[in-house]
């Protein structure tokens, strides 16, 4: 059946084209507005909420406050209004899909894909925290993906104005995805959010959510009463980094949960950056080749935990590279294929022998003189063969090496360097000189042997027992200076100080020492201790005055976090007009403290007293007890229904007014006294006529039926009357 709202133009703007879908409270359009000609996202109420004023008041000021929210991640509320009992909100169009289509279609996601689709989310959520809005619908079907790749969350405020404005104040959304507080019906803030968050990329790790039930009272029981398993448990393999993220964003208790997306923001890009290739790629079972027979859907795993190996030779292995998951009847097997196998030749195979001199390989020159080549192993023994033993030369027998094969040039020039060497040997003298005093060079290699042998014993002394000798260096880690330099001491050290910042070591307590604890090092090396000078402290820059945007970015620069932001109404500053900061400007703090923020939000809007009717001095004194100044206008007016020095009308009206702000008051002059002329004798109808004219209520009393119309008497008569006076007409 043909939608009726498709083909027709609501409020005179938006040409309605086609249903893109339907929900528990709303049905979406693609819509054009022919004002600005740009597709947008028509959403029009079911007409249960449509129907209730109330409702759509609360739906008013949410989607006022959504439209101020500008983020890349988070569709645009463009307009709100109604069209006869067609309710509806105006919302940036995104051409594309759910994060539920792709889920649906692709099951459980590689963990760099899930982390990849969720950054942006929480990055849109963190910005709506920090500007004081909560989401309370978290869940795949609002996480829309453009077909260009952009990535935002929308349905901000709506189910927060349903919440307020039912009257059960029952949370219209996918239990699913409740935080244990909203099902137990307590305040909801940030974090609520973040448990919706963290069953969402549970579901986007493993393919399934974590609680399940044949009613939803079920899975609502099972927020509140249950915990949240890892997803390794279904997904074996799964870095622990991801396990601890999720559950700590749906941990039950909301103290134990990330404070907002911007918290959030930073450990998951930490988690992305520290984890590797292969875990972020890790293939879900159901999409990895092979993959091993799913979880059933009630069945709880526990952390991982591997039993030893069974006995015997190991699993063959499959194809090099392949890793392979499988679940047995709720046991979990995990077989490791490595993808190049090292293989280690045993001990009894080829050992390598070291022979004795007598057994060494002779070279391969020709036997001396005397000696054959039988004792020499030919060169086609069989492998294995035990090789024959080969007697040393004697010291008067060497073997000489094969003589060299010259030229008849190069033999000549080697003959004259013969010719000229036995000439220098023959200048040269066979025995010294001048002979030395035999006794004197005794004494002189005496005095030489002593010197070396205390050369020695001081060395061995030096390197083995004195300073030069090697120690291990003493853990000193928060420990006194003094208790640190005797700990060297006692180590043979001697250590010199150095004072550095530390945020975890308190001020005066040793940080650590350069070389490292348990560094083996020689003794007369110097140890450097590293003493604390408490944490670097940072004063802060003065943000009262500045906007908000400003105080972030001051933030920013001193590299400070954002605390709490409270808002509260101001008479003197602007709203957005950063009021104070806690800690004050000029406190000197560390790195990273988060700073308290109070935002002025404008003057405080005061509601306008109806003062119509009251006496002048009355409604004057009801106008300035409620913080506004009262006006009135120097002409007075006649009316019929004020009496003379009451107000006879106010502007404005009613609605509100900041402190201050005048109220114009106007003072009756009562009722118009109006001269009544006789109509006696007259017809009656012409008679009333014209009394009605001068602004009587006629009243007729007919004698006889009234057969011929003649006024016969008439009630007052020639005399003057307040405006709207009753004039009695006897007719007859």
């Amino acid at each position: 059946m043909s939608d009726p709202l498709v083909g027709t133009l609501v409020d005179n703007r938006y040409a309605v084209r086609s249903k893109l879908a339907r929900g528990g409270m709303s049905t979406v359009y693609l819509a054009v507005d022919q004002r600005l000609e740009r597709d947008v996202a028509l959403k029009v109420l079911h007409p249960h909420l449509a129907a209730d004023d109330n409702f759509l008041g609360r739906l008013g000021r949410e989607a006022k406050a959504a439209a101020r929210l500008s983020h890349p991640h988070v569709v645009g509320v463009l307009d709100q209004g109604n069209d006869g009992p067609t309710a509806y909100l105006v919302m940036e169009y995104i051409k594309g899909h759910t994060l539920r289509d792709l889920i649906n279609e692709k099951g459980a996601l590689p963990p760099r894909l899930a982390l990849a689709l969720i950054d942006p989310v929480v990055e849109g959520l963190g910005a709506a925290h920090a500007a004081g809005f909560i989401h309370r619908d978290v869940k795949p079907e609002n996480v829309l993906i453009s077909d260009d790749g952009r990535i935002k969350i929308g349905d901000f405020g709506l189910a927060r104005a349903v919440t307020t404005a039912t009257s059960t104040g029952a949370l219209i959304g996918t239990v699913a995805y409740l935080s244990p507080e909203l099902v137990l019906g307590r305040p909801a803030d940030a974090r609520s959010d973040i448990y919706s968050l963290g069953i969402m990329l549970y579901e986007m790790l493993t393919g399934r959510q974590p609680f399940d039930g044949e009613v939803p009272i079920q899975v609502a029981y099972q927020h509140v009463h249950g915990t949240v398993g890892p997803p390794s448990a279904l997904v074996p393999g799964l870095a622990a980094e991801l396990d601890e993220l999720v559950q700590w964003c749906t941990a039950s208790d909301p103290e134990n949960r990330p404070v907002d997306g911007n918290a959030l923001l930073q450990e998951l890009r930490h988690i992305r950056t520290n984890l590797t290739d292969a875990e972020l790629d890790l293939r879900p079972p159901a999409a990895a080749a092979g993959a091993a027979v799913p979880v059933r859907g009630d069945q709880q795993l526990p952390p991982r935990r591997y039993p030893s190996p069974p006995p015997g030779p190991p699993p063959s292995r499959g194809p090099a590279g392949a890793d392979k998951t499988e679940f047995i009847d709720g046991t979990r097997t995990d077989t490791v294929h490595v993808q190049h196998p090292t293989e280690v030749i045993g001990r009894t195979n080829n050992p390598t022998t070291v022979m004795p001199y007598g057994q060494r390989a002779a070279p391969a020159y020709p036997p001396p003189p005397g000696q054959s080549r039988s004792n020499v192993q030919p060169s086609g023994l069989a492998p294995g063969a035990a090789r024959p033993t080969l007697s040393p030369p004697d010291e008067d027998q060497a073997w000489p090496p094969p003589p060299p094969v010259l030229g008849k040039r190069a033999q000549r020039k080697a003959d004259k360097e013969d010719e000229r060497a036995r000439a220098r040997a023959a200048a040269t003298p066979a025995r010294t000189l001048r002979e030395g005093n035999p006794r004197r060079r005794g004494v002189l290699w005496v005095i030489i042997l002593v010197v070396a042998a205390l050369l020695a014993t001081g060395a061995g002394w030096f390197f083995g027992m004195g300073p030069g000798a090697a120690a291990s260096i003493p853990s000193v880690a928060n420990k006194t200076v003094a208790q640190a330099q005797q700990l060297l001491s006692d180590a043979g050290f001697r250590s010199v100080t150095r004072d550095v910042f530390d945020d975890d070591v308190p001020s005066g307590l040793v940080v650590g020492s350069e070389p490292a604890e348990g560094a083996e090092v020689r003794k007369f090396q110097p140890v450097s201790l590293f003493v604390s000078k408490g944490p670097q402290l940072f004063p802060l820059p003065e943000l009262a005055g500045g906007t908000l945007e400003e105080a972030k970015n001051g933030l920013n620069a001193a590299e400070m976090a954002l605390g709490p932001v409270t808002e509260q109404f101001n008479e003197q500053a602007p709203a957005g007009t950063v009021l104070s900061q806690d800690p004050s400007a000029g406190t000197d703090v560390r790195r990273g403290t988060p700073v308290s923020l109070v935002v002025s939000k404008g003057p405080e809007p005061l509601p306008v007293p109806v003062v119509v009717g009251q006496e002048q001095d009355d409604a004057v004194d009801a106008i300035t007890a409620a913080g506004l100044q009262a006006d009135v206008a120097g002409e007075q007016v006649f009316s019929r229904d004020i009496p003379k020095g009451a107000v006879s009308s106010q502007a404005p009206a009613d609605g509100t007014l900041t402190r201050g702000g005048t109220v114009t008051l106007t003072i009756s002059k009562g009722p118009r006294m109006v001269e009544v002329p006789s109509y006696i004798g007259k017809q009656a109808k012409d008679a009333e006529q014209a009394l009605r004219q001068l602004g009587f209520d006629v009243k007729v009393n007919n004698i006889l039926g009234g057969f011929f119309g003649t006024v016969r008497d008439q009630d007052p008569v020639n005399t003057e009357v307040p405006e709207g006076s009753v004039i009695t007409l006897t007719v007859v």
